[in-house]
Order: C-alpha cells, then structure tokens, then sequence
C-alpha cells in the first residue's frame, strides 16, 4: 500500500490528481481542502505543520509520497498601494512555496528517519521558466523557488532513496486559469500555444501519477513541461 499526502486536492488539477490516484489500487490517499481532505490554511504559517499531523496520523503514522499541489493566483499590480503590494506577495510566497517547503521538510525528515525513501512531487508552473505577467512577479517568482527547492532536494538526498520531482504546467482549463485567460486577451493567448488548446487536468494528473508511482529513481530531478510547446527548454 503506498500512502499518499496530496494538497490541494479539491479542484482543478488537485482533484483530477486525486480522482486518478484513488482509482488505483494499492494506493491509500488523503487530500487537503475545505470541500474534501483535511482542512489547513497555508496562508497562516501553522497550516502546513497542522496538516502534516493530521495527515500522518490517518495515514498510520507513514507517508510514501508527498504531491504538493496547493496554490494561489493573486494580482499584485506595481502601482497598487505599497502595503497591499506587499501584502499579496507575502501571502502568495506563504501559499505557494513556503507551506512547500515545510511539507517537504516534514517529509524528507519523515523519510530519513524510516531509511526506505520517499517521493516528492512538486506542481510549479510554466511561469517559473517564462514568467508571467507584470501584476504576477509573485507568482512566478514562488514557482521557481519550488523549482529550485525541487532540484536541490533531488541532489541532497538521492542516496537515501528520496526522490524528487516538478511537474511544470501552463495553462490548465482550471477556474484559476479560465480567469486569467479572460484577463489577458483569451484567443490570442491561446494563439501563443502551438497545440492550440491549455492543457487539461487530467493530463497533468496522468504525470503526477507517473511521477508518484512509476518514474524510475534516475528520473530524480527532473522538472516536466505540461505545456503544448509553449514554452520548451
């Protein structure tokens, strides 16, 4: 049985990575949100600790792998007022790399001490490679941190068996992103992807899955594009 911690597994692409995770068997998942899992606030920094706690206690006390999925997608325009410019780039940083970091802390400590490894899948963005727009320097700034954070965990800790990867979409037809699109022109975003469509959330669960349970050990490190050829490294 592996044991499954993933965050924000209400919707989006956090529940198409559930809904294809639970289907499996063999797998045991528990989700965090306020519709369905265990409920924790990243925004207060005692919320990832909160559900670390609360997910290995029903998880019997071990987690195999870590899908850290929760996110934001705030605007903080440059001529917004200093405090509430300030204030959204801190909540977006809490929220979308610093809540990650301490699950992975938790879990690479978790899996050291149990000496048999563990995987860690983290769900950047297209934007931590291309950017993103002049109101989302946040944004993108995070998801490259969890870029980087992904990777120097991979080279860290490999020898012990702990594996980590990203998984780096771009636009995903998620609440979230049908926002964005709407704000930004719609049809000539869309132009910007050469396969012509965003991806879906179940294409992106598809990696998280193969990520999580089937990636061979040397994939260690790797950051994969979900992206249409929109942006390619």
């Amino acid at each position: 049985m592996t044991h499954i911690l993933l965050t924000g597994s209400t919707r989006g692409i956090g529940a198409a990575i559930a809904a294809r995770l639970s289907a499996i068997p063999g797998v045991r998942l528990v989700g965090h949100g306020t519709a369905a899992g265990i409920a924790a606030d990243f925004a207060d920094p005692a919320g990832a600790d909160h559900l670390w706690e609360r997910a290995l206690d029903r998880l019997d006390g071990r987690i195999d792998v870590l899908i850290n999925n929760a996110g934001i997608f705030e605007a903080a325009p440059i001529d917004a007022d200093d405090a509430d410019w300030l204030a959204a780039w801190q909540r977006t940083v809490q929220v979308n790399l610093t809540a990650a970091a301490q699950l992975s802390r938790h879990a690479v400590r978790h899996w050291l001490a149990r000496e048999n490894g563990g995987r860690l899948v983290n769900v950047a963005s297209r934007a931590a490679y291309r950017g993103d727009s002049p109101a989302h320097w946040h944004y993108a700034a995070a998801k490259a941190g969890m870029v980087a954070m992904t990777k120097t965990i991979a080279r860290g800790y490999a020898a012990q068996g702990v594996l980590a990867f990203a998984i780096c979409p771009g636009f995903t037809m998620t609440g979230m992103a049908d926002d964005y699109l709407a704000s930004r022109g719609g049809d000539r975003l869309l132009a910007d992807i050469p396969l012509g469509r965003v991806a879906q959330p179940e294409e992106v669960a598809e990696v998280a899955r193969f990520l999580s349970l089937d990636a061979p050990p040397s994939m260690t490190g790797a950051v994969l594009d979900v992206n249409g050829a929109s942006y390619v490294r």
